[in-house]
């Protein structure tokens, strides 16, 4: 059974993902904040598998709450999924690099937040290839020089790797081009992540962008 809890300042909101996701035989809604301090400590209390988390709520936004989530040990297994109305903006990109892993928009099809919701309780990112590159592009063409990140704890193969991630390639399609099993390219992100104490691909996405490992493709 997959615990969620929703976090979302407007009721009505969180009615519709609470009816919409308790239809499921292997969805439980668990609790219901109203603003993020509330929502983190829920969290503390019940450790869902995943919170959907509103950006901007009162008292304390979801970035804030995200940040707490995600420094918090015995949160490790919760995994922050942002809920906004924008789509990609600054602030999606700042809760990535909070803890998130990853977002949606509020008016996605009902099967595509099942989906995520089930994405982000196995642990993986939650960020198609298609919206890692324009998150990317976006939020670091604004930026005039990437912040310096200690990138010589990396092999050179998991710095190639970790560049693959970056553009949105999955395990399978980094294996393929660096003609590994896609076991061994498992491997390679994982001890990447663990190295640079990615919580998730969505923050060795972030990473590799601010290091200035990969730079966004224009066109």
């Amino acid at each position: 059974m997959i615990r969620v809890l929703l976090m979302d300042d407007q009721a009505l909101i969180r009615g519709g993902f609470r009816a919409l996701l308790e239809i499921e035989d292997d969805i439980e809604v668990v609790a219901e904040a109203a603003d993020g301090e509330q929502g983190v400590a829920l969290a503390r209390e019940h450790r869902p598998d995943v919170a959907l988390v509103d950006i901007q709520m009162p008292v304390m936004d979801g970035i804030e709450a995200t940040r707490l989530i995600a420094a918090d040990e015995r949160l490790a297994g919760v995994h922050v999924v942002i809920l906004t109305n924008y789509g990609l903006d600054e602030y999606v990109f700042n809760a990535l690099r909070a803890g998130a892993c990853g977002f949606m928009v509020k008016d996605t099809e009902p099967a595509d937040l099942l989906q995520g919701v089930r994405v982000a309780a196995r642990g993986d990112a939650l960020l198609s290839p298609a919206i890692t590159r324009r998150l990317i592009a976006e939020y670091v063409a604004r930026r005039p020089e990437p912040a310096p990140q200690a990138l010589d704890v990396l092999t050179n193969r998991e710095r190639e790797v970790a560049a693959l991630v970056a553009r949105g390639l999955s395990n399978d399609e980094i294996a393929a081009r660096m003609v590994i099993s896609p076991t061994t390219a498992k491997t390679h992100v994982s001890r990447a992540m663990t190295k640079l104490r990615a919580r998730d691909r969505a923050q060795l996405v972030v990473f590799a962008y601010e290091s200035g490992l990969v730079t966004p493709r224009r066109a």
